[in-house]
């Protein structure tokens, strides 16, 4: 038989962490369902500095235990499955558990998150947390007055370049292309910058550093026209190629933008499907910081809880 609760949340991140938090202590008995990467970006986050209420850096993956352990106090149920279907267009809605068990709930928080898309190197992973970043806003204090890469040629990349240059002493941009993807006005403001270089027409080969501690020294990058390669010195690299949000899952069911994320009422977190809310990362293609994520899963819970006050028998009703 399914377990059925009044809302389940998707995902394990800050967004879904919250309003698990917020549901179950407006004692709604929610069932967070974590999915296989429990705790979301910041479980690969070294330092966390950003974060409101601590004075010194903490370690990403303990702010996450901290809050499994404040939503398991409060009540939330914490369900150790990955959803492989949905089925939304039914009440109660429907999901499927890689595990193969079922689930039903009368409301639904989607906190699926994003991921940052990366180069694919093993000198990448390697030096993960320890020099490579995804997330300039997050991590760039770290690096003032140091040389830095940023890898990248749309919206993205120059605006992280752009940040990066009020906090290095210098910023290379590498691009694999002849030219930018991003507006003209950001190209505009980027050559406005006295402390950035711009490298076309190349790809990084290899992140190099030191091992102990681990620490990035520099990439090895090459010329995609004429095969050199040649090795630049650099404290940190930056890799600003996209995001892909965890929205497929809800493709043809929940309207998704040409950017992959899910799209909501502007000022809320309702999606197209009344009783379904999408909170955080997959939802929000601008700011991708942990504290709006939490923020929003605090909107999502509030908004369910409206919902099911306003239509309690929403679980064997269409909601128009």
């Amino acid at each position: 038989m399914p377990q059925h609760a009044r809302v389940i949340i998707i995902g394990s991140g800050p967004a879904g962490y919250t309003a698990a938090i917020y549901a179950a202590r407006a004692l709604l008995e929610p069932m967070l369902i974590a999915g296989f990467d429990q705790g979301g970006q910041l479980m690969i986050t070294t330092e966390v500095e950003n974060y409101p209420g601590f004075a010194e850096p903490i370690q990403g993956p303990w702010l996450m235990e901290q809050m499994r352990l404040q939503a398991e106090h409060v009540g939330t149920k914490l369900v150790s499955d990955h959803i492989v279907e949905a089925h939304l267009d039914e009440r109660p809605f429907r999901l499927t558990g890689d595990s193969g068990a079922s689930y039903t709930c009368d409301s639904l928080i989607v906190a699926t998150g994003a991921k940052a898309k990366w180069l694919g190197l093993p000198s990448e992973e390697k030096f993960k947390g320890f020099g490579v970043s995804a997330c300039a806003t997050c991590d760039g204090f770290f690096f003032r007055g140091k040389k830095v890469l940023v890898v990248g040629g749309g919206n993205s990349a120059v605006e992280e370049a752009l940040y990066l240059s009020n906090l290095a002493s210098h910023v290379t941009i590498i691009h694999r292309r002849d030219e930018f993807r991003s507006e003209r006005v950001l190209v505009k403001r980027l050559l406005a910058q006295e402390n950035v270089s711009i490298l076309f027409n190349h790809v990084i080969e290899e992140i190099v550093g030191e091992e102990n501690p681990l620490s990035v020294t520099g990439a090895r990058v090459k010329n995609v026209a004429t095969g050199a390669i040649h090795t630049l010195e650099a404290d940190g690299v930056f890799v600003a190629i996209g995001h892909s949000p965890a929205s497929e899952l809800f493709r043809g069911q929940l309207t998704i933008k040409p950017s992959g994320y899910i799209a909501v009422e502007p000022g809320t977190t309702r999606t197209s499907m009344p009783g379904v809310y999408a909170a955080g990362d997959v939802a929000d293609e601008i700011y991708r910081q942990a504290v709006t994520a939490a923020g929003l899963g605090c909107m999502a819970a509030l908004e369910v809880e409206k919902f099911l006050l306003d239509a309690p028998n929403s679980a064997v009703k269409e909601i128009a």
